[in-house]
């Protein structure tokens, strides 16, 4: 880098911290701050959405998959996360939205104390805050990677870097400044991807390489083939759907998108414009990835440092600068949604729990606990991504892939089913059950079973047996012993109606037939 790529770089950080001080003026409030009082438009929520989804592990972990293995890398994580939520933009999407508008609540936790219980709202709350606090800080160590290779500032220093811009306008003006930072982001990441991808052609020009013929160079044999080493036909099934429940709100991120939209149906479209941007935006990211093992030979064993390589290599500074400005605008967009969802969590779900003081807070009171909150998630997070490489957590994308595609799902399942009218004789044991099974799942396959089989348990099973374990439980006990209450049945008709909700409730499982319907029940 030079001072070309510095001014840019620099020049991005101002920008971001401006757009955070100027949302400052519209957040007022608790729900302002969490959900931007459900004022935000349809298209900015979709494109929040989609870029809350990304984060420099593409540019480090993924490309190092694109690198050894191909267009697998596509396969089996942009086109099931695509997939999921275009199928989310009508089971999920609407719901969420209507858990703000017709419930009042500014945390997708926060109506699971009525549809379950106090004690399943808190099991889900504090796992889904630890798990997102493991989650983020590989984020965090994915960009101080990147920005090691550039920079030369060691990991640690990458981290605080990022880190600490990212509190600044993420607590200032919470989800508007999320959102508009985002929109800004997209931009940035548009021109990037686009300066990237015609870099690589034209130097694949220069070797006499032709765009369609690249695939037939040695370097890439068999990098064309959709499913090829740990990632099979099983891995595929299983992550779509894990994305499936993640990217429609079960990492609680998202979901605020979601409820962030003046209506259901604002939301649905939501869901649809990042479901498409996902399908299509995602190949121009990686087509640069699939064809680096014609440019640049990877020192990492994992590939996981081609791009950033291939990227000194190609563009001049200035260009330079805008990629890695990209690189940041990923992360910073992800980690920032993140601990703005978090801290709704905490201040709404957690804190009135442990403190008789949090259930007195006023709005004020309140705006000030959920930015508290938000820079001390944002500090435990960067702590642990000190730990990243660490023999506990391994590489980045062993935890992206392995613990957090394995641990989401016994985490989301009670919370995304509990929204439909299908799941509705699922109640607290049910959820409970399902949730603290498949962790045990969770912790059973990828160590004592891991440790005792030969060359270990393969990735795909590691990450589909918890949520497969805690799927079924949670049907299964539903059947068994149906906890379907009127009030329970209030909640998931107010959730699965249009107008204004005074439909009948169906009959609790094995009732008498005095009970016709029920109006709904006030939260």
């Amino acid at each position: 880098m030079n001072s070309l790529d510095w001014a840019v770089l620099i020049g991005y950080f101002g920008v971001m911290v401006a757009i955070g001080v100027w949302s400052h003026k519209r957040v007022d409030n608790v729900s302002d701050f969490f959900t931007a009082g459900g004022k935000m438009p349809w298209w900015l929520s979709g494109i929040s959405h989609h870029m809350s989804g990304y984060s420099a592990v593409m540019f480090t972990g993924y490309a190092g998959i694109a690198y050894t293995y191909g267009v697998t890398s596509f396969i089996t994580w942009s086109f099931p996360i695509a997939l999921g939520i275009a199928i989310g933009s009508k089971l999920f999407a609407p719901r969420i939205n209507r858990l703000r508008s017709r419930l009042h609540v500014a945390s997708p936790l926060e109506y699971l104390k009525n549809r379950y219980n106090l004690p399943t709202q808190q099991a889900l709350a504090w796992s889904g805050m630890l798990l997102k606090i493991v989650d983020v800080g590989a984020k965090w160590a994915a960009i101080a990677t990147l920005l090691s290779v550039f920079t030369g500032v060691s990991l640690n220093q990458g981290i605080l870097i990022t880190g600490a811009i990212t509190a600044v306008y993420c607590t200032i003006g919470g989800l508007w400044a999320d959102a508009l930072t985002e929109l800004g982001q997209f931009v940035i990441q548009l021109l990037a991807g686009i300066s990237m991808f015609v870099a690589v052609v034209l130097k694949l020009n220069d070797k006499n390489i032709g765009f369609f013929g690249a695939w037939d160079e040695p370097a890439l044999h068999g990098h064309g083939k959709p499913l090829v080493g740990p990632y099979g036909t099983v891995f595929l099934l299983a992550f779509l759907f894990i994305k499936l429940f993640e990217y429609n709100g079960g990492m609680l991120n998202q979901a605020q998108r979601y409820m962030a939209t003046g209506s259901a149906y604002e939301a649905e479209r939501s869901a649809r414009l990042s479901s498409i941007l996902w399908l299509v935006w995602p190949v121009v990211l990686f087509f640069p990835m699939w064809m680096s093992p014609l440019l640049v030979h990877a020192q990492k064993p994992d590939g996981s440092d081609s791009y950033a390589l291939m990227t000194e290599q190609l563009l001049p500074h200035g260009l330079l600068g805008l990629v890695i400005v990209g690189f940041f605008s990923h992360t910073m967009a992800m980690c920032s949604s993140d601990a703005n969802a978090i801290a709704a969590v905490f201040t709404r779900d957690v804190a009135p729990v442990v403190s008789a003081k949090a259930r007195s807070w006023n709005g004020r009171s309140g705006l000030i606990a959920a930015r508290v909150t938000t820079v001390v998630f944002l500090g435990l997070s960067m702590a642990v991504a000190t730990q990243v490489n660490s023999p506990a957590f391994k590489d980045i994308i062993t935890v992206v892939i392995k613990w957090v595609a394995g641990l989401m799902g016994p985490i989301a399942i009670p919370m995304m089913l509990g929204l439909l009218r299908t799941f509705r004789r699922s109640g607290p044991t049910a959820a409970l059950t399902s949730w603290a099974a498949g962790l045990l799942a969770f912790w059973l396959v990828n160590y004592p079973i891991n440790w005792n089989v030969d060359g270990g348990v393969p990735l795909q099973y590691q990450v589909s047996i918890p949520l497969a374990v805690s799927l079924i439980l949670y049907i299964l006990i539903g059947c068994l012993k149906p906890e379907d209450t009127p009030e329970r049945l209030a909640i998931i008709e107010t959730l699965n109606t249009d107008g204004d909700g005074t439909t009948a409730v169906p009959v609790p499982a094995g009732a008498g037939d005095d009970i016709v319907g029920a109006p709904n029940h006030p939260l």
